[in-house]
């Protein structure tokens, strides 16, 4: 039997940096990740095509809003990571749900208007997972136990404070006064804890790829409304010589069929055509990915030693850069909640403090959930009328000064 102090499942995103996180702060932490070990990749190149049968790399971005970076700065990872991104200063909605294809509002919410003068950094998923990994690699304190999965979790008996018991698919055991759950929204560790979640499915996919483009987007994230749901260019660094965005295409399947079977040229034209021409002629520089958007929550945050974080205990579609902001968000409210009671002496898994940190996150992350969702159900909207509220909601936000603030605030995660 060997010891750890925290055990982290998972060693994606929101795994590693939770490790990196309370590591931080001189935690003894093992990751178990069931994926193999990797190499770090080139941080400024766009995803090639994978070879033979190899798995499809993680195309997609992420948009770090201030608190995530504050957190990722804690944790010295920031700067290694920021070096491959593209930063966002305004992030503009634009609605063009009218008759005719074109913009009737457009809202610019400029991060001038923030104390820290700008919203976050755009940042490839490949590129962020591989500064993590090379930032755990100069951890003595952080293990990482790669082509390995949990498939056991003992909690203490109640006739004790003793340490949950995890079992590894190789037959390791560990013994830890805390556990966290990051395995994913198919979570074995989830299960294991009996927690139950709901999901459900929006027959929506997004298409996820990148482009370049004629006009400069000056640090301006796009995110365009019509029908079907958003489509939203995200600034990424030049690319030999022309500006570059990230694409997020939230369309109904049968659409995301359609356009996921478009050759290239035929893609980048109906794209443009859908911009309303707004960066001018795109090219296609990616492969392209298809992720069916789906909702999950999970009815509790905790079991006796164990937190579940990330999409564990939350999924969301990827709207207002939410997703991986609220992970981190679980990240570091529970590293504050450890690090007060490891200052007082106290016990860092223990049933009182896993609880009155659930009480304060599971409201927020049913409020989170719950608000993306409308969101999206309203990006999707076809009927007329229902577009036309929509872009009466914007104009009203856009427009009055208290409510302008408060969706600048909502935004960032504040």
């Amino acid at each position: 039997m060997q010891e750890t102090e925290i055990l982290i499942a998972g060693g994606g995103i929101a795994g590693l940096s939770a490790a990196a996180r309370l590591a931080a702060d001189g935690h003894q932490i093992v990751i178990v990740d069931p994926a193999p070990a990797e190499t770090s990749p080139g941080i400024n190149t766009p995803a090639s095509p994978p070879a033979n049968d190899a798995p499809m790399p993680d195309l997609r971005t992420t948009a770090f809003l201030k608190p995530g970076i504050d957190t990722l700065t804690y944790a010295g990872v920031w700067d290694d990571m920021q070096a491959s991104g593209a930063q966002l200063r305004v992030m503009r909605i634009v609605d063009a749900g009218g008759v005719e294809r074109t913009p009737r509002e457009t809202a610019d919410f400029d991060g001038a208007e923030t104390s820290d003068g700008y919203f976050g950094w755009n940042i490839t998923n490949i590129a962020a997972k591989a500064a993590l990994l090379r930032k755990i690699a100069t951890l003595d304190n952080v293990r990482l136990i790669n082509n390995c999965r949990v498939t056991g979790y003992a909690p203490p008996t109640a006739a004790g404070p003793g340490p949950a018991i995890i079992t590894l698919s190789d037959g390791q055991k560990f013994t830890a006064a805390l556990v966290l759950a990051a395995d994913g929204r198919n979570s074995t560790l989830r299960d294991l804890a009996g927690i139950r979640f709901n999901r459900w499915s929006y027959d929506q996919d997004a298409l996820v790829f990148a482009v370049s483009h004629e006009t400069a987007h000056n640090n301006i994230s796009t995110e365009i409304h019509r029908s079907g749901g958003p489509l939203t260019l995200v600034p990424m660094p030049d690319h030999n010589g022309k500006a570059c965005s990230s694409v997020v295409w939230m369309v109904p399947h049968a659409r995301a069929m359609q356009l996921e079977a478009m050759e290239d040229a035929a893609l980048a034209s109906e794209l443009t055509r859908e911009t309303m021409n707004l960066f001018g002629p795109v090219e296609i520089i990616t492969p392209r990915a298809v992720w069916p958007m789906v909702a999950q929550i999970a009815h509790r945050l905790t079991a006796p030693r164990l937190a579940l974080i990330a999409e564990t205990a939350h999924v969301v579609p990827p709207i207002g850069a939410q997703g991986l902001n609220m992970s981190l968000h679980d990240i570091e409210t529970l590293a504050k909640q450890i690090d007060l009671a490891k200052l007082e002496n106290k016990d860092i898994g223990s049933d009182a403090l896993l609880h009155h940190w659930e009480r304060r996150q599971l409201p927020k992350t049913i409020g989170r959930v719950g608000g993306i969702d409308l969101l999206n159900r309203a990006a999707i909207a076809e009927p007329e009328f229902l577009r036309d509220l929509r872009y009466t909601g914007l104009c009203a936000i856009n427009h009055i000064g208290p409510l302008r603030r408060l969706a600048i605030k909502a935004g960032i995660g504040k």
